[in-house]
């Protein structure tokens, strides 16, 4: 199913991007840098791996509910 697999993808990417901007977040905050941009993109890669899970809870029960017309 398409839905599922874009779903994953997003997660795997919002994922991703939270693990880079964690690391940065260490690096400019031992670095005496201004770490508030990485803040900012840890918040938006969480709220866009959180949407990609309601996408992915959504077309799992609309799956669920196909299957069950079918049987």
């Amino acid at each position: 199913m398409n839905a599922i697999s874009t779903a994953y993808q997003g997660i795997v990417s919002a994922s991703n991007r939270f693990d880079k901007a964690a690391s940065s977040t260490v690096k400019n905050a031992s670095d005496g840098k201004d770490i508030l941009s990485d803040l900012v993109e840890q918040i938006d890669s969480r709220t866009a791996f959180e949407a990609n899970i309601s996408v992915f809870k959504t077309a799992d029960a609309m799956l669920g509910k196909l299957l069950d017309i079918k049987t």
